[in-house]
């Protein structure tokens, strides 16, 4: 039955004659092949990637992130897989609960979010829900606020009652944001690097601020009864007004990444700004379309995308110059001694970034179907376009770990582009289960 597929390059699987029921059958095909396959944890957590061997294991990538659980939970959420997603939420928040000091502290006491050990930890132990000794760049904002993000997401849409929704983790997480001063904070962001003030973590905060506004609108007057016997009580004039302060600063900044004038931290470019577009919506439209159009002109590369230019992570040869044990490791502090192995123009291409897009112009696909402007056949284009790159990045047969696995990017090795020993990637495969959820969605119900 998937003889098409299984004997044909998987850049070639989807066109614009592709039907609804066609790409119904790619995805039955990849789940059969493990593709879509995401080992969680007893408690609903999700390791950052499922590869295997001692070289794997010397990663770290058998913890937990949350930023990347909260991307695969999403994932879960929009195709309909709900208990996945609530699951994988309440785990994260009993996490955070059971280290709320971490954030108490800091309110109390701001001068110590200098230090990122002191920081509530975004990486950690997911089936002792226990923090890691080792050093790590905590001060990760973008990671506290996409799960704020999802759990207004989730209670929102009814599938976590507001009477079970930890009001004072909420108020806690909001008030923890206020005091580091959120809009003006440097932290090390969604790549784990050097400290600066970045737009898409402001970006991400705010959102995650705007989500629990419109939660405490739905909710009146339950809402904010709630958040006044929290612990530490917030009010909805001090959550609008910390909102609109990260509003004041993304203006400011986009849609560049980083301004700061010092050369480690200046970025005019970063494909994480994306994330802002999908699964986000922070900008307005004008700003969206600017941001995809500079990450497809200066960051798009034959295969996937760079995260930035002049990034060193994977770059080329990156296995000969760096034991596994020192490849992921924490470079926060100083990135010349990785940043001295690269060469210009081998930044490893990454692979959660196109399906990113095709969800993106899916997304403005079926949005401007429901207002009645007809069918976008540019953002159609675009969301094929995108989702065949996407496609075209699963291994091949002679991968260790077998075909049809999404890597979390390639990089030159001696020449040839392969697969990074992070594969498969779950975050990629969520990306990726999306895309060919929204191309399926929209060509069901795009006009005959």
């Amino acid at each position: 039955m998937h003889d098409q597929f299984s004997h044909s390059d998987p850049a070639t699987w989807i066109d614009a004659s592709s039907d609804a029921d066609h790409v119904s059958s790619i995805f039955t095909f990849l789940r059969e092949q493990g593709t879509f396959n995401f080992p969680s944890l007893s408690n609903g957590l999700f390791p950052a990637a499922a590869g295997v061997g001692e070289d794997f294991d010397a990663t770290g990538y058998r913890n937990v992130w949350i930023r990347d659980n909260v991307q695969i939970a999403y994932a879960h959420f929009r195709v309909g897989q709900i208990d996945v997603a609530v699951n994988c939420v309440r785990a994260i928040a009993t996490f955070l609960s059971k280290h709320h000091y971490r954030f108490e502290n800091i309110i109390e006491h701001p001068v110590d979010a200098s230090d990122p050990m002191c920081r509530p930890h975004v990486r950690f132990n997911g089936e002792e829900l226990t923090e890691i000794s080792e050093k790590w760049s905590h001060s990760q904002n973008d990671a506290l606020g996409y799960f704020l993000w999802i759990y207004g997401v989730l209670v929102g849409h009814g599938h976590i009652s507001v009477d079970e929704t930890d009001w004072n983790l909420v108020a806690l997480i909001v008030n923890y944001f206020a005091a580091i001063e959120y809009w003006r904070d440097e932290d090390s962001g969604h790549w784990e690097e050097t400290r600066k003030i970045s737009a898409s973590s402001i970006g991400v905060v705010k959102e995650s601020l705007n989500q629990w506004l419109n939660v405490l609108t739905r909710y009146l007057p339950v809402g904010i009864s709630k958040l006044k016997t929290a612990k530490r009580p917030l009010s909805i004039r001090r959550l609008q007004r910390f909102h609109d302060q990260g509003e004041a600063a993304l203006q400011e900044i986009l849609p560049a990444e980083c301004i700061q004038p010092e050369p480690t931290k200046a970025r005019r470019y970063d494909a994480a700004l994306l994330f802002l577009c999908y699964p986000l919506s922070t900008l307005p439209h004008a700003l969206r379309d600017q941001v995809v159009e500079e990450v497809a002109s200066q960051l798009q590369g034959d295969i996937g995308i760079r995260r930035y230019n002049g990034d060193s992570y994977w770059c080329a040869n990156y296995k000969a110059h760096l034991p596994a044990s020192q490849r992921s490791t924490d470079f926060s502090d100083d990135l010349s001694s990785r940043d001295r192995l690269l060469e210009p123009g081998t930044e490893a291409q990454w692979c959660i970034f196109d399906p990113t897009l095709s969800c993106f112009f899916g997304m403005r696909y079926a949005k401007d179907l429901l207002r009645g402007r007809g069918p976008n056949h540019s953002a159609m284009d675009h969301q094929i376009k995108h989702l065949q790159r996407s496609l075209a990045q699963l291994t091949v047969s002679s991968h260790p770990l077998g075909a049809y696995r999404c890597p979390e990017s390639y990089y030159l090795e001696h020449g040839v582009w392969v697969p990074n020993d992070l594969t498969p990637l779950l975050w990629t495969q969520a990306n990726l289960m999306q895309a060919l959820w929204w191309l399926e969605k929209n060509l069901r119900s795009a006009p005959r």
